[in-house]
């Protein structure tokens, strides 16, 4: 069965109630409470979208994540009360696309949730043979396909960094302002310039041959980034 949005958190309460305001607005939700229930879950469903908890009754959200992220390219927004910049870092280096603290409003949760489900429905419905690739020899980008190749092996990246690579392709040799990537990757306003930084460095880590000295994706201080191809180095 389709799910737009599963809950995994041991907070029973909150995530039933969360669940019950999601599916009075049409955002079809599921809840449980543990890994394992999940685990089961995920065996006969497909969700859209996951609010994961970093603190699960039966181990680890960010393990639950990793095990989610070998199957499934979905989006995965942690919902924490731990609110440590480690913790946020850790969240997205394995896998999240976003991260939200506790207590959380209802009503901008859900919000972003829907942000989050059109974005990628989007993604999914859109003509992708009309977007740009790119191969230099070394990188290749192939957006029929959703798939990215460093050197002749295959790179995996979540669909948010794909989508962010795609579009600092499709604008290369140009300035793209952190505004304008979050209007138009993220299409939110929720997002913070540190989510945007960890996808921009995990992107680097991917397809750069050094990150701490990338010569694709160039950092415009204060303003935003530059896709630079072999000619503009």
């Amino acid at each position: 069965m389709r799910y737009d949005c599963l809950i995994i958190d041991d907070e029973k309460e909150l995530a039933d109630n969360t669940c019950e305001y999601f599916n009075m607005f049409e955002v079809k939700t599921a809840a449980v409470y543990s890994s394992a229930e999940a685990n089961t879950f995920l065996s006969s469903n497909e969700p859209a979208l996951v609010l994961l908890d970093i603190n699960l009754s039966d181990g680890s959200g960010f393990e639950l994540c990793k095990k989610i992220r070998q199957t499934l390219n979905i989006p995965i927004l942690f919902i924490s009360a731990r609110n440590t910049d480690d913790d946020k870092i850790i969240a997205l280096n394995i896998g999240g696309d976003d991260y939200i603290e506790k207590p959380y409003s209802l009503g901008v949760l859900l919000a972003k949730v829907k942000v989050v489900l059109k974005r990628f429905s989007n993604v999914a419905d859109s003509d992708n043979s009309k977007k740009e690739g790119f191969d230099d020899g070394y990188l290749k980008l192939d957006p029929v396909n959703k798939t990215v190749f460093v050197n002749g092996e295959e790179k995996k990246i979540t669909s948010i960094e794909l989508k962010l690579l795609e579009y600092l392709i499709e604008n290369k040799n140009r300035l793209v302002t952190k505004n304008e990537i979050f209007d138009k990757v993220w299409n939110d306003k929720f997002t913070t310039d540190g989510t945007l930084n960890v996808h921009i460095r995990k992107i680097r880590e991917a397809i750069e041959k050094d990150p701490q000295d990338p010569k694709y994706i160039v950092t415009v201080w204060k303003e935003g980034y530059k896709f630079v191809t072999a000619g503009d180095n």
